[in-house]
């Protein structure tokens, strides 16, 4: 089960409509072990595309070093989807590379009134993806 604070889920959704129409991506970083998410880090879509999402490689390898700096973990990795329902795509399985990472997707489909809100979280381990319960709190 994903939680996470009400503050993280609000920026996360705030980010993906914000970037609408395209997709929007980013990491929300916790100490390492922890499996707590703590601190909100949008990131460039460095493909703008509304159906692709690209961390800019410069960007990616700043936030690594960042991470080790602060001894800290990528515990959601997250990205929208603008046209879709909130499901990993073939691609982003493929680009699935933090096995203890919690993987949310946000539809923002709705903007376009082509469908629902979504916000769903999934673990993606070796090519196989499993939904997981989304809990949002006040606080820790």
């Amino acid at each position: 089960m994903l939680t996470l604070t009400q503050a993280l889920y609000d920026q996360i959704v705030a980010h993906a409509r914000a970037d609408h129409p395209d997709e929007a991506c980013g990491v929300v970083a916790g100490p390492a072990g922890s499996d707590r998410p703590e601190r909100f880090v949008p990131m460039l879509n460095a493909a703008r595309s509304p159906t692709f999402y690209e961390f800019d490689s410069g960007d990616l390898l700043k936030l690594y070093r960042d991470l080790d700096d602060r001894d800290e973990e990528p515990v959601i990795v997250y990205h929208s989807h603008t046209a879709t329902e909130a499901h990993p795509s073939r691609t982003d399985i493929s680009y699935a590379n933090e096995p203890g990472a919690h993987y949310v997707l946000v539809s923002t489909a709705d903007a376009d009134g082509a469908g629902d809100f979504q916000f769903r979280s999934f673990r993606i381990v070796d090519g196989v993806v499993t939904e997981e319960d989304v809990r949002v709190v006040q606080a820790y």
